[in-house]
């Protein structure tokens, strides 16, 4: 009888440090999950503060084709899943292949709503629709500090390889680009040559200072302005032949909106125009057409400022 009581004491103690393994084990799976689930995310800075987002995406929808190129740049493509495709620059024209998440102005909530992304970016052309796209998934903003062009840029591209476990080689990469932002300064600095900034749309011109969106020419490449009164708006400010040839620039470099987006190019070319032939960039064949769908469609990544600064580099061939 003793045996038999000493046996079953056994067993019921041995049942009692198994349920209290079961519920260490089962407290532990659950610590696991949790901590798993931090790793996860990640705060980072968007153009509007402080915003969660998951590490290492999956599933990501991109309208601004600067944030594009940038991911296209780190090695991470791969994991963009639908684009504004109607309006890509030509040097970003594989991601065509990705779905449509509608237009650059006017996201397709609908689609983007079935495609379930684990992350969305945008820039200031969809920031209509910021709170409807964080209903749908965890949405950063990445705006392009005009004011502060180049700091603005490094940020974004920064927060991107944070995101994305590529901060190394975001920190390579733009170390190489400052290098030649810097050589392409000294340039511009040391010729003292002014600069002015035109867009054409359809024959009709406007003009862009510092502190615009193609401020990038003076805060950053380090072209003197032929005007520094313009003032700053998206659209710019709207000028006549008559305007170019009284501030007589050394440099002219031209926007053909109509080529990045559509329409009647026929009046469009700046350097045929009889005023600006009579101005020191007409007469030195500096008046530089840019590439259109990259300084209008984009900017503010990485292969787009190399492009940029590509581009400016003309002035001094």
């Amino acid at each position: 009888m003793k045996k038999y009581i000493v046996g079953l004491s056994i067993a019921l103690l041995s049942l009692g440090l198994a349920g209290c393994g079961s519920t260490n084990s089962a407290e532990t799976d659950d610590s696991a999950k949790t901590t798993s689930s931090v790793e996860k995310t990640i705060e980072v800075t968007d153009s509007n503060g402080k915003v969660t987002v998951p590490k290492n995406p999956e599933k990501v929808v991109v309208f601004d084709n600067g944030s594009l190129d940038t991911l296209d740049a780190l090695g991470v493509g791969d994991k963009v899943v639908a684009a504004a495709t109607d309006n890509l620059p030509a040097y970003l024209e594989d991601y065509k292949k990705v779905e449509s998440a509608g237009g650059i102005k006017e996201p397709d909530l609908e689609k983007i709503n079935q495609i379930k992304p684990d992350l969305i970016i945008i820039s200031g052309r969809q920031s209509d629709f910021l709170e409807q796209l964080k209903a749908i998934a965890p949405t950063m903003y990445l705006a392009v500090d005009t004011s502060d062009t180049w700091n603005s840029i490094k940020q974004n591209v920064t927060t991107l390889g944070q995101i994305f476990d590529k901060e190394k080689a975001a920190e390579k990469q733009l170390s190489a680009l400052e290098a030649d932002i810097k050589e392409t300064k000294a340039k511009a600095e040391e010729s003292q040559d002014k600069a002015l900034t035109v867009l054409i749309n359809e024959g009709q011109l406007s003009t862009y200072g510092k502190d615009s969106r193609f401020g990038i020419i003076y805060d950053t490449f380090g072209f003197a302005e032929a005007d520094d009164a313009i003032k700053a708006s998206t659209h710019g400010q709207s000028v006549a032949y008559e305007y170019v040839l009284d501030k007589n620039p050394e440099i002219i470099f031209v926007v053909d909106r109509t080529k990045a987006i559509g329409g009647d190019t026929s009046a469009n070319n700046v350097a045929d125009n009889e005023l600006v032939a009579q101005t020191t960039a007409g007469k030195n064949n500096k008046v530089i057409t840019l590439q259109p769908d990259v300084w209008y469609l984009s900017g503010g990544g990485l292969e787009s400022a190399k492009m940029m600064l590509e581009d400016v580099n003309q002035a001094f061939e």
